[in-house]
């Protein structure tokens, strides 16, 4: 078995989709519900998957936006991470969302926006709650849901409201990443005029709902300064935001530790589970002050 762990972390640690096809071939397809599929946008012909826990009723919904660079990835690329989540007992929701060069910023947010609206109409079907729906997300779908999170606008135009969530969770996420120097991500979130509005760094107003950042310090993909910058910032205007940096982990691996036959192997499943469930059930008016927020949580695992 442990022969066995390292090879994985050592594929994904090296690898992009390969590594996660393998996990997902490795991912129980017992205990869970799967709903595949679903189209939110009929439009833009957009879809989701809905993994529900069995019999569950009222539950957490947790929306995982894949990453990518903005540009590649699918939500069949992770099984293994509404597997994770299902086995928490949270409904977990999967969506697509469409990626440049279709598109640039601001619309892949847009079709976020789009399927957290759906969910809060139709989300109870599949056993989840509309008044519990988290945004979730790794590298580029962190920062998807981190502006979600941080600019009311995008719900509202989809016609609800930053009030329907409960919180954001971030693994690995880019929030502060000015001067914009790569050609393609220029394009992406060009012109330069308007590369300010993509930052979610520049909107922490202290409004946000709870949000739980998380974030290796090996990662040389994002580098962690987003994490640390966007967490000081929310705490200086007084919004709600846990952190937790470990010492040695990847970009890739934060995510890839969901997977089952990683799980034992780090705590990001406890941290987002605990985090889920303390949110889910308090009231709406508890939002912690700044001085009862633990701050930047520092976890000593050996993980590469």
């Amino acid at each position: 078995m442990r022969l066995l762990l390292t090879s994985l972390m050592a594929l994904l640690i090296l690898t992009g989709c390969t590594g996660q096809a393998f996990l997902n071939s490795l991912t129980p397809s017992r205990g869970y519900e799967l709903a595949a599929n679903l189209i939110y946008d009929q439009g833009k012909n957009l879809r989701l998957d809905i993994y529900s826990p069995p019999n569950v009723q009222n539950a957490p919904v947790v929306v995982f936006f894949f990453g990518g660079r903005w540009s590649e990835g699918d939500k069949d690329q992770y099984t293994f991470v509404g597997e994770a989540l299902a086995s928490r007992g949270f409904v977990a929701v999967l969506p697509n969302y469409r990626l440049y060069p279709t598109v640039r910023f601001p619309e892949f947010v847009n079709d976020g926006a789009r399927a957290v609206a759906w969910l809060r109409d139709n989300v109870a079907t599949y056993g989840g709650s509309p008044d519990k729906i988290f945004v979730m997300g790794h590298s580029a779908g962190a920062h998807l849901a981190a502006m979600l999170a941080v600019r009311e606008e995008f719900l509202a135009q989809a016609g609800g409201s930053r009030s329907w969530l409960r919180g954001m969770i971030g693994l690995a996420g880019p929030y502060d990443f000015l001067p914009i120097t790569d050609p393609t991500l220029r394009d992406v979130f060009g012109p330069p005029e308007s590369f300010q509005q993509s930052q979610p760094i520049l909107f922490a107003n202290g409004d946000n709902p709870p949000m739980l950042l998380m974030h290796g310090e090996d990662d040389e993909i994002v580098f962690v300064k987003n994490t640390r910058n966007m967490a000081d910032a929310i705490k200086r205007a007084g919004g709600p935001i846990e952190t937790v940096i470990y010492p040695k982990m990847s970009h890739r691996y934060i995510v890839a530790s969901l997977a089952k036959p990683l799980r034992g192997q780090t705590d990001v499943i406890q941290h987002v589970s605990e985090f889920v469930n303390r949110w889910a059930t308090a009231p709406r008016s508890a939002i912690r002050p700044p001085d009862a927020d633990p701050g930047i949580q520092t976890m000593p695992l050996p993980i590469n």
